[in-house]
């Protein structure tokens, strides 16, 4: 099996099929139309994150946008807040959270990043569902492979009033539970949707988890999906709020050639 340094470098010698794209702030309605089931997820006004509705009740997120940056405990559902479509101050839909559940095998605490990465998933459940007929849940789509065309759209400090797309990146590697990127993320990235842009309306293929570094270039990483959010959907059908944590068993090298790999929770302006 090839080594994730090696299929890494050879993807960025490759080159990537299709130029990336430029990060489009969502300025008017019009330019938000389609996307409006993105929104921001606030923290006791004090920190955000990226998330997406995927049905009416649930957001999908990353684990670790759940956890204080300073502390490490758990947020309350309580101080909790989600914003879809937010743009400018108004929001097309605001709710509160009734729950928050995290992948099971997450640990904010956890030594090895690549346990934080491969398992950095959540679902919020809101306190009512979102039945606005302009806020439609995206779907989720398998795993995007090598060289696939990908979008991304999130908030992100310098831009936490309107979100932003970028409707073309590429996926540079796959390996180890992780999609490394050529998507633009900064600080309130976390949890934002990387979508499929290939066939017909855009669907989820993975969530920001990190921004890195390879040989000074950024990228960035993104959890898959596939394999993991089934099991979240099962919690979340369940009436359990709190979950064992179990250490996950991720190979050692999956995630070699990555540095600098920096969580990307946002602090409000």
């Amino acid at each position: 099996m090839l080594r994730f340094l090696t299929i890494l470098a050879l993807a960025l010698l490759a080159g990537q099929a299709h130029a990336d794209s430029q990060l489009k702030r969502f300025k008017t309605v019009d330019d938000s139309r389609g996307w409006e089931a993105v929104g921001r997820l606030d923290f006791a006004g004090e920190s955000f994150c990226t998330g997406a509705l995927i049905t009416p009740s649930l957001v999908l997120t990353a684990a670790h946008c759940l956890f204080d940056i300073k502390t490490q405990q758990r947020h309350d559902p309580s101080v909790m807040t989600f914003r879809a479509g937010f743009r400018n101050g108004h929001a097309q839909a605001y709710r509160n959270v009734r729950r928050a559940i995290v992948h099971p095998e997450f640990s904010i605490n956890a030594a090895n990043k690549k346990g934080r990465l491969t398992r950095d998933i959540a679902l919020i459940e809101l306190d009512r569902p979102v039945r606005d007929g302009t806020v439609i849940p995206f779907d989720i789509a398998s795993s995007a492979q090598n060289g696939q065309q990908v979008g991304v759209v999130s908030y992100a400090r310098y831009r936490s009033q309107a979100a932003s797309l970028q409707e073309t990146c590429s996926v540079l590697a796959k390996q180890g539970g992780v999609l490394v990127t050529s998507c633009d993320v900064d600080f309130g990235s976390s949890g934002a949707p990387i979508f499929s842009m290939t066939q017909g309306r855009p669907k989820i293929v993975s969530v920001v988890s990190a921004k890195a570094q390879f040989q000074g270039r950024k990228v960035s990483v993104g959890t898959e999906l596939e394999g993991q959010l089934d099991r979240l959907m099962a919690l979340a059908q369940s009436d359990k709020r709190f979950f064992k944590k179990v250490e996950a068993d991720i190979p050692a090298d999956s995630l070699d050639g990555l540095t600098d790999t920096t969580y990307v929770v946002g602090t409000l302006d």
